[in-house]
């Protein structure tokens, strides 16, 4: 049995072009022995602050019962990770950047000793052998282009936790023409090997 993880991001439900990819995505790299999870991060995700970094920093005997609240949802996003051999993220390009649900994500997870430690060689991320593809999605913003910032910080992030192998499938620059940016991204999907 293989695991996928699915993470949207949009907030535009049915009308989002990043949920239609990851769809496509998720449909195209599943079989009959695949288990997919799906997390809708635009229904919400809380934030990170001095609390949540209190609470999954104590040792567990010595936590708050408001501190175990805390790191149990926290673990619950890392035990999907953690478990997954797959995952499939909705990007949509929002003000060139990552979605805040998105970075949120990301900031519930970059837990020293879970899914990073640091050495005298620097960072070392722990979750390795995954493989991460991208559904990207924007109205002008052009993948790898000068105003995009999300994409290499997306591909770094996931780095440093160890996720190293991660594929960019995108239907970029929808403004100058929609039907041939769905049709690309449509197309190299459906060139991906389950």
């Amino acid at each position: 049995m293989t695991k996928l993880l699915r993470l949207d991001a949009s907030f535009r439900g049915d009308a989002s072009v990043s949920r239609k990819l990851t769809e496509r995505l998720v449909a195209q790299l599943s079989t009959a022995k695949t288990e997919v999870t799906t997390r809708d991060l635009s229904k919400g995700i809380t934030p990170i602050d001095g609390a949540w970094l209190s609470a999954v920093y104590s040792p567990a005997e010595t936590r708050t019962d408001a501190q175990n609240e805390i790191v149990a949802q926290a673990d619950i996003l890392l035990n999907e990770l953690r478990d997954a051999d797959t995952l499939v993220i909705g990007l949509p390009i929002y003000n060139f950047g990552v979605p805040a649900a998105l970075k949120t994500w990301f900031d519930q997870l970059a837990r020293k000793g879970e899914t990073f430690s640091y050495s005298e060689n620097g960072p070392k991320g722990h979750l390795t052998g995954k493989k991460a593809y991208v559904a990207l999605s924007s109205d002008g913003t052009e993948l790898g282009g000068p105003v995009d910032f999300a994409t290499a910080w997306v591909r770094h992030m996931l780095g440093f936790f160890g996720i190293t192998d991660v594929t960019f499938v995108a239907a970029d620059k929808i403004m100058m023409g929609a039907d041939e940016a769905m049709a690309r991204a449509e197309s190299a999907i459906d060139q991906i090997a389950a």
